[in-house]
């Protein structure tokens, strides 16, 4: 006996001793001040555990926005590892009960594994939870402690170490840059993911971005995890770490059993984090559970847990006081002891260290948890998709064959389809959901209206901020005909698969994807036509009504303060086929725009990033300073030459006080608790005979996110409706938008500057307004 506990432990070290340390690969320990590590360093550093162990894979599920390599590393036992496709066709049978019956799910609930996918550093200033999963992994293949002998035996993780690669290395080349200077620990002057930055995170219905396609293609969709794990951070003066319970509301088409798993978890990590000697740990508080944006897998039978650690100032401490812990976060008070903040922070400098150090603590618990609840949990996975799919109410959701829009119809279907959503075809040639399927509660969260309770403070008090927005109703997004059916239909339904949308040949007005078409027209060199009386494209003329219609110069202006209502305004028209310029603050002040612009496009941002941008000192002198008086006079000269400026959402508030556009928004001052509009769909009245609407019908709904709302001597192209205005979400003080306008034309000089009261390409989501930008682009093309 003494011989052989001799060889397992001699064995065990010579295995610890040829798996690579982080210090060696990297030439430092994890988590020191003030170093930030390069995504190629991260990737070989995996590649090296590979070689070192059969208990850790890796492999790249695709490219980033920026051609980065973009990896998913699998660590288990080493019985696991060999056996990985037995895994994972037990994980296929137990998410569909339609094809296991549970005579036969009960001996995969004694032989599976507990899925967990960690994701790490998807907004990549919250920078830690790539030096977590490092360490983290090299702890996954060398420690022998109990706990970790129960998790690799009991659950296989399927670690990300970043889910944006491109910006771990946009903020560590900025802090480098930076490092020494009063502008150490300052976030970069650009977005942090290619197109959308911070909002990579509210892709999670739309599947826009390549990191966000392939995460859900290659892991979610495959593996059907029981538990995915995000790792963020939030502000310095918070919490030390939040985990869940969430807040109020959680999502109602969310399965009650994966709230109370999350609940079960949660408050074990938080019970492990304060065991550990980790204070200021906060549980049901500041993050609901409402947006499927944020929440993909939880409608798909696994639950989602997130933590929010702290944050430093990238990798360089912070030093607060324990008076300076924020006093206001929803649900608690970071300085005070409550039964969910049960021992607050007491103030000092807080590290990079610090946070790898309460992030790892949480990995080991959610991991271990996952692995002595293995066989509950598995049997609750497949329990959720049993009454999934007993669902009977509504009994389907019909897409009827005859659309205004086919082209925003059949993006529609693709993106359900992307999600897992079966999708059948009647003969007619209509397209049902019907509820009995494994992720009907994905369905039918995007395809019902949303009605967000009224939550206050105190009654007719202020409102309690949402986490995100309240309104994700694809059809009043996409601007297509849904209807639910609640008995059985009585045809022959046949299944349909949905892959990439072939190259768009369509020519209606009505019809978003005929944009694509003209441009791919202008593209090869030849002209389109457009009928001005219906908005219909030809690629020639057909007499008399019909104009030829010139490709549109475009300019996009980008400040140095980054916007993320910019980077999708360029994905949007890089998608659709639009050739542009970025223009910035010199570009502008130069002036003679008109010979290179017939439009300049400004995306949602506050007027004083416009005006202003960063102010002297706050960043290096490069990066700062905005239009100014300059830029004014400029934009001023193009609309007085017949260049048409637009203006998205907030920075429609810099056309009226700078460019003297004649329009006010009525809601300029009103207390939230008087009007409150935090990502609602809206129902607007659309004047069809303006050029801007064509291919809308008279009646539509638009996003609202606290938007404008104008009133003018010029003319208004929509108008909010007298009554019923909200279409889905949450809606406070409707009266006051009774009436006014939501999309002004006004005639400057022999211009237009065109204000929307709205984000007409909201995170790519917004399909049927797609055509009021599209259109706008082109209506006064000289």
């Amino acid at each position: 006996m003494r011989f052989k506990f001799f060889v397992t432990l001699s064995l065990a070290f010579c295995a610890s001793a040829a798996v690579p340390t982080p210090k060696s690969h990297f030439g430092h320990e994890i988590g020191v001040d003030k170093v930030l590590l390069d995504w190629d360093q991260v990737v070989a550093y995996y590649h090296k555990l590979e070689k070192s162990s059969d208990r850790l894979r890796v492999k790249e599920i695709g490219k980033t926005a920026y051609g980065r390599p973009f990896i998913a590393v699998t660590i288990s036992s080493p019985e696991t590892m060999k056996n990985l496709d037995k895994y994972l066709e037990i994980q296929r049978r137990l998410a569909d009960p339609r094809i296991t019956s549970p005579a036969q799910a009960e001996p995969m609930f004694a032989q599976g594994k507990n899925v967990v996918l960690m994701t790490c550093s998807i907004h990549a200033t919250e920078v830690a939870s790539t030096h977590s999963a490092i360490e983290f992994a090299y702890k996954m293949l060398t420690e022998d402690s109990p706990r970790f002998q129960a998790i690799r035996q009991n659950t296989i993780l399927i670690l990300v170490p970043s889910l944006n690669p491109d910006g771990v290395d946009i903020v560590t080349q900025w802090y480098r840059k930076t490092l020494g200077t009063k502008f150490e620990g300052s976030q970069p002057p650009e977005l942090w993911q290619k197109y959308v930055g911070h909002d990579n995170n509210r892709d999670w219905y739309i599947f826009s971005q390549p990191e966000t396609r392939a995460t859900i293609s290659q892991l979610h969709n495959v593996w059907h995890p029981e538990i995915v794990y995000d790792v963020h951070q939030q502000g310095a003066n918070a919490s030390r770490i939040f985990i869940p319970p969430w807040l109020d509301p959680v999502e109602p088409n969310v399965d009650a059993i994966i709230g109370q798993e999350m609940n079960m978890i949660g408050t074990s990590m938080a019970s492990d984090l304060t065991a550990a000697g980790k204070t200021g740990v906060a549980v049901n508080a500041a993050y609901d559970f409402w947006n499927p944006s944020r929440h993909y897998q939880s409608f798909h039978a696994g639950l989602r847990i997130l933590t929010e650690s702290a944050s430093a100032r990238l990798a360089s401490p912070i030093t607060l006081r324990h008076d300076q812990l924020a006093t206001n976060p929803l649900g608690y008070n970071a300085q005070e002891r409550s039964w969910n903040h049960l021992e607050p922070w007491a103030g000092g400098t807080w590290h990079l260290r610090d946070i790898i150090d309460y992030q790892e603590i949480a990995f080991e618990s959610c991991l271990y948890n996952a692995a002595i609840h293995r066989e509950d949990m598995l049997r609750n996975f497949y329990k959720v998709g049993q009454r999934a799919i007993a669902r009977t109410t509504p009994w389907a959701f019909v897409i009827p064959a005859e659309q205004r829009d086919p082209g925003a119809t059949r993006k529609m279907l693709e993106t359900l389809a992307f999600g897992q959503v079966e999708i059948e075809k009647a003969p007619n040639g209509d397209r049902l959901i019907r509820m009995q399927q494994p992720y009907s509660s994905w369905a039918k969260a995007l395809l019902e209206r949303q009605n967000y309770p009224d939550l206050r403070f105190y009654p007719g008090g202020p409102p309690k901020r949402p986490y995100d927005v309240t309104a994700e109703t694809l059809p009043l997004l996409f601007g297509v005909d849904v209807k639910t059916v609640d008995k059985p239909l009585n045809a022959t339904l046949v299944k349909e698969t949905y892959g990439d949308a072939p190259a768009a040949t369509a020519f209606s007005a009505s019809d978003t994807d005929a944009w694509k078409t003209a441009n791919r027209i202008w593209k090869s060199g030849k002209p389109v036509w457009r009928d001005q009386r219906t908005g219909e494209f030809s690629a020639s003329d057909r007499g008399a009504g019909w104009k030829k219609l010139n490709q549109p110069r475009i300019g996009l202006y980008k400040s140095f303060v980054p916007a993320m209502d910019e980077g999708w305004t360029r994905w949007i028209l890089e998608n659709f086929g639009f050739d542009y310029m970025s223009v910035k603050n010199a570009d502008i002040q130069a002036g003679n725009l008109r010979a290179k612009y017939d439009v300049i496009v400004f995306a949602d941002q506050h007027p004083d990033d416009l005006t202003d941008g960063f102010e002297k000192g706050s960043m290096p002198d490069e990066y700062t300073g905005g239009l100014g008086e300059k830029g004014a006079a400029a934009l001023k000269d193009f609309t007085k030459s017949g260049g048409t400026l637009l203006f998205f959402n907030h920075s429609t508030a810099y056309a009226i006080a700078q460019l003297g556009v004649p329009a006010k928004n009525v809601l300029d001052g009103v207390a939230n608790k008087d009007f409150y509009s935090p990502g609602s769909l809206l129902n607007v009245k659309v004047d069809t005979t303006s050029p801007l609407t064509r291919g809308l019908p008279a009646e539509m709904t638009i996003w609202s996110e606290q938007s404008p709302a104008f009133t003018s001597d010029q003319p208004s192209v929509m108008n909010y409706t007298n009554d019923h205005v909200l279409a889905s979400g949450w809606l406070l003080g409707e009266k006051l938008l009774n009436g006014k306008s939501a999309l002004v034309d006004a005639k400057l000089g022999e211009g237009h500057v065109i204000l929307f009261g709205l984000r007409p390409q909201y995170r790519a989501q917004s399909y049927q307004a797609f055509k009021l930008f599209f259109n706008a682009i082109t209506a006064y093309e000289q």
